[in-house]
């Protein structure tokens, strides 16, 4: 099983193929291996690496360091020790690490594309509720997940789809909660001007977490943005429709 230390913690990634690198991002509490069904129509003519990140999947689970910035830092340094400047594909809050990374670190990333990202929602048009959600973890992690995962995913889900997720975030760290307070008062908007890498915003048609209102919003802020709408897809395109996202993930990052 391939790790890698970064910043005194144990990262584990995989990294096949050969050609342009992709790094892939997922989304809070689940692993790399979201991706799967994406990766055999990519490694043919790419480089693809994902990455579990801090407090998840496989990767080590440290009570420290699980801030926007903190994993921003462990995807800089994973990058580094590659020796490869990758399009940079982040789902939901792996979206806003990797936007993160392209402001601090521009010459690490050739392209990022933000899948269904929170942007500003959580702290504008959801403050309350993530709030709420992460007292809910505390007191009942199972139930409070396994009623609201299946608000995720669009009506092509299957339900073993839903439930693997649910394991996923079972298996993953409780640490990474503390995510949710920070973003319920992160707000990238002022400084997506300053963004010098280019952004496409990939978002499911019928996404209920994060309204479409959003990466149009952050596009409209953003020099040069795009903004790619899958239909019939909710919060995590990648996994309910694999070859509508890789098609559009080929014509973004070509």
């Amino acid at each position: 099983m391939p790790t890698m230390e970064v910043n005194g913690i144990n990262l584990h990634y995989e990294d096949v193929g050969d050609g342009p690198a992709l790094l892939f991002l997922h989304g809070w509490g689940v692993s790399g291996r979201v991706w799967q069904s994406c990766l055999p129509g990519l490694v043919r003519d790419h480089r693809v690496v994902t990455l579990d990140w801090r407090g998840c999947g496989r990767s080590d689970h440290p009570a420290e360091g699980n801030t926007i910035d903190g994993v921003a830092a462990d995807v800089a340094a994973v990058i580094e020790k590659l020796g490869i400047r990758p399009t940079v594909v982040g789902s939901s809050i792996g979206a806003l690490f990797a936007t993160e990374l392209a402001l601090a670190r521009p010459d690490l990333v050739s392209r990022v594309v933000a899948v269904d990202s929170p942007g500003y929602w959580p702290s504008t048009g959801m403050r309350e509720t993530v709030h709420d959600l992460r007292r809910r973890l505390v007191d009942d992690r199972a139930g409070t997940l396994a009623g609201w995962v299946p608000d995720w995913f669009g009506p092509k889900a299957a339900r073993e789809l839903v439930d693997w997720t649910v394991r996923q975030l079972l298996d993953s760290g409780v640490y990474i909660d503390a995510l949710f307070t920070e973003v319920t008062t992160y707000d990238p908007r002022p400084r997506l001007p300053e963004l010098t890498v280019p952004i496409t915003y990939v978002h499911g048609e019928l996404d209920t977490q994060i309204p479409l209102e959003v990466p149009r919003a952050c596009a409209a802020a953003t020099p040069g943005a795009r903004v790619h709408v899958i239909a019939g897809c909710g919060h995590v395109p990648h996994q309910e429709d694999p070859r509508a996202f890789t098609a559009a993930l080929r014509t973004i990052a070509a």
